[in-house]
């Protein structure tokens, strides 16, 4: 039966969510964001904000016929509250240049290191600035080869230190001491980092930097040397064995590198199986995958680099097709489900989609121009210390027009299972026809937008998007406006962008091939998972096997999901159910469950809004 939804004025509606905020009681408004406590001090001052934000945005500066799509639940530009301050979404950094220039941070010059120790901090104080200019997150492409020249001056220092104390050493000897005393630095430097990364906050106090660092194709020593240290910091964990949610760790997989046995990093990508077995990260990126492929030209630079979450952005008309300097301006989700649950058919449906991929097409269009009129000062470390691509020709006056143009515009989807479902009665994994259907209809959204790319001339892109707070928000809608419809609205969750739901029983390999061949469509962004279960620190080789598969399906990105539990009691780590193996304490409070919410982790469930915690209460493993 269709139920009515009961309208409440602009106001009322305000002050609810004010009132909410203030009570902390309302669990999904203040953990939209999982990493962001809502219920603290500065989570609640940063959520009032948020709430006004979105209402001036709304009534100032979206156009009416948005509004009315976004009111009615047919699309979603995200991160709405922080479309006042003319923020864009993500950067990809470039570290090395960073530290070999130096940088103001605001309060004064940091000078370039001169060691691995120094870099590393620098790197972690690079990443809360950033953090600050953005409303999404901040990467580094290519962290191994950017810090190797620091861990060689480290060397030399010893070196030097060494010779000075022992004349008489001989060369091999010195270097062999020399090395063993920075492979120490080395991982001192890196597990400061990682501690680093879990306990600096931004954005008022309100949240630790939402950080990604992508590595594993140095080949050089000292490459090498960060990536190991960094995978066994990672293993060792926090101080009290906490999993560190940050930084996201995506290893990136080339044929050639450390694809096989005989390979030189091969010995990296099996202490990365180890670590995600343990600690869920690192994922994996494959640069040899067809569309990351076309824009290898052999040098590290022009390797693919990814957010954590998913964001991808490689093509550009404007300059470099590479990641570096780069990032996300905005995007906007189009929800699937709703479209499908209006249209009386395959082709009322695909003339639906047309409407509302213009209607996002233009409202990212019209964000970009509202940003593009910022100066360079209002975003003093973004761009007065040439973080983005063009920005050092910038004067602290000049507006963003020409170097927001190196940025991408998404277009994102959210629940392609549930509307199959309600044009064909099955989703794409269970049904070929609905399989068909579902790639048809994707497929032409990636035409509609490669077409505004063209007219536009800006670099327009399709996103899977990363849904977390959307997921259920989107779901709550529809369900009171349709009722309770089996296999779509019957959840409090709509399935992720293109992916097999969660719930749905089907083999790893089987799940690899259907959503594989997405992930070219989805330009933008795109990540698939597989759900393990048991302890897989005793099964890497299966892993490998995952990992191997997703790269000969054409997935770019791709991780690897299993229970990941600490008992807060006793310290003990490894899949819990009820009660602890080691201790037997039955107390859920003090079993700390890590998950994957999208493309991250989150330090305890309990921080999950209602809808993200029955979709992953959903999950099925893979076989």
């Amino acid at each position: 039966m269709i139920t009515t939804p009961t309208k409440i004025s602009k106001e009322e509606e305000l002050i609810c969510h004010i009132t909410e905020i203030v009570q902390t009681s309302n669990q999904d408004l203040l953990q939209e964001n999982a990493n962001m406590d809502g219920s603290t001090p500065m989570g609640q001052m940063s959520k009032f904000a948020s709430v006004v934000s979105k209402f001036y945005a709304k009534d100032y500066l979206l156009d009416k016929e948005v509004v009315t799509a976004i009111e009615e639940n047919f699309m979603h530009p995200h991160d709405l509250d922080f479309m006042p301050t003319g923020t864009t979404t993500c950067c990809q950094i470039p570290l090395g240049k960073l530290l070999h220039s130096g940088f103001n941070s605001g309060h004064g010059f940091m000078r370039q290191p001169q060691d691995i120790h120094s870099a590393m901090a620098l790197a972690s104080i690079i990443f809360q600035s950033n953090q600050n200019m953005q409303h999404g997150g901040q990467s580094y492409p290519m962290f191994d080869r950017d810090l190797a020249p620091f861990i060689k001056r480290t060397f030399k220092k010893h070196q030097n230190y060494l010779s000075s104390i022992n004349p008489e050493l001989s060369a091999s000897n010195l270097q062999t001491l020399a090395w063993n005393a920075t492979d120490r630095d080395v991982y001192q430097a890196c597990e400061a980092f990682i501690h680093n990364c879990n306990s600096m906050h931004s954005r008022g106090g309100g949240q630790v930097p939402f950080v990604s660092i992508n590595y594993g194709t140095d080949t050089s020593n000292e490459g090498r040397m960060l990536v190991k240290n960094l995978l066994l910091a990672t293993q060792a964990g926090l101080g009290h064995g906490e999993t560190p949610i940050f930084p996201i760790q995506i290893f990136k997989i080339k044929k050639g590198i450390n694809y096989e046995a005989d390979e030189i990093n091969y010995d990296l990508y099996q202490l990365a199986l180890e670590t995600t077995a343990k600690r869920l990260f690192p994922n994996f990126s494959f640069i040899d995958s067809t569309f990351n492929k076309e824009f290898y030209n052999g040098t590290i630079e022009s390797e693919v680099a990814y957010m954590g979450c998913r964001t991808r952005v490689m093509g550009n008309r404007h300059g470099e097709e590479n990641s570096i300097s780069r990032g996300n301006l905005s995007f906007t989700s189009i929800n699937l489900v709703k479209i499908a649950l209006v249209s009386r058919d395959q082709d009322k449906f695909m003339q639906t989609l047309d409407y509302y991929l213009r209607l996002t097409i233009k409202q990212l269009y019209d964000r970009y121009l509202f940003q593009a009129k910022k100066q360079a000062k209002h975003f003093p470390f973004l761009y007065s210390q040439h973080v983005w691509k063009g920005s050092e020709n910038l004067t602290s006056e000049d507006t963003l027009e020409e170097i927001l143009k190196q940025g991408t515009l998404s277009v994102g989807f959210i629940g392609l299972a549930e509307a199959l479902k309600a044009l064909t009665g099955k989703h794409h994994g269970e049904d070929k026809k609905a399989w068909d259907l579902g790639f048809n209809i994707i497929s032409h959204m990636r035409n509609v937008v490669d077409e505004a790319a063209e007219s536009y001339n800006l670099n327009y892109s399709l996103i899977a998007t990363p849904a977390e707070g959307l997921s259920g928000k989107f779901t709550k809608s529809d369900k009171e406006e349709f009722g309770s419809l089996e296999g779509i609205t019957d959840r409090s969750y709509y399935t992720n962008s293109f992916h097999i739901p969660v719930y749905y029983s089907t083999l790893a390999i089987d799940k690899i091939k259907k959503e594989g061949p997405f992930h070219s469509l989805c330009n933008g962004g795109h990540i698939s998972y597989i759900e393990c279960d048991g302890d897989v620190t005793k099964n890497t080789a299966a892993l490998d096997k995952l990992v191997k598969v997703m790269a000969e399906y054409d997935m770019g990105y791709g991780s690897i999901n299993h229970p990941v539990d600490r008992c807060k009691a006793c310290g003990h780590t490894g899949k819990i159910d009820n009660a602890c193996p080691n201790c037997n304490t039955t107390d859920e409070y003090m079993i700390e469950r890590i998950r994957r919410i999208t493309g991250y982790l989150v330090g305890d469930m309990k921080k999950w809004n209602s809808a993200k915690s029955a979709e992953e209460s959903d999950r099925v493993k893979h076989q």
